[in-house]
């Protein structure tokens, strides 16, 4: 089987983030291009087309896993716990199996990781009652 293109993977993560999350590879290459030009072609290439498409997991559980993960590594990520809350959403996920990743982290990431992932999905989610 011949090796994939950098091109192929790249469509295919752009078709994934688009259905997950439109407008979000324009939102990365605004932030990141000045600096950084390949990053957020780069992230949706390796990211979106290579990892979260691979066959095993379906989307809906990568994307628990992400949030697992993001939750785990504590305050610092933020910013992509919110994004990846808004991606498991569209994945198909629920609030309620959204927050019990969350704070199953609590075992794992410590208590203050659990609380500042709480917080920021509920900063997506809002705070009505799971």
């Amino acid at each position: 089987m011949p090796a994939e293109t950098a091109e192929t993977a790249l469509q295919r993560g752009r078709d994934l983030l688009d259905a997950m999350n439109p407008g979000l590879e324009q939102v990365l290459s605004d932030r990141y291009d000045h600096a950084v030009p390949e990053m957020a072609e780069t992230l949706v290439e390796w990211a979106y087309g290579r990892h979260y498409t691979r066959p095993g997991l379906d989307l809906k559980t990568r994307q628990l896993c992400t949030i697992a993960a993001l939750t785990a590594l504590g305050g610092q990520t933020g910013p992509q716990l919110k994004i990846n809350v808004e991606n498991t959403l569209a994945a198909g996920a629920t609030r309620t199996e959204i927050l019990e990743v969350i704070w199953q982290m609590a075992v794992y990431g410590g208590l203050p990781a659990a609380i500042n992932g709480l917080n920021a999905a509920l900063e997506v989610m809002g705070p009505e009652a799971a």
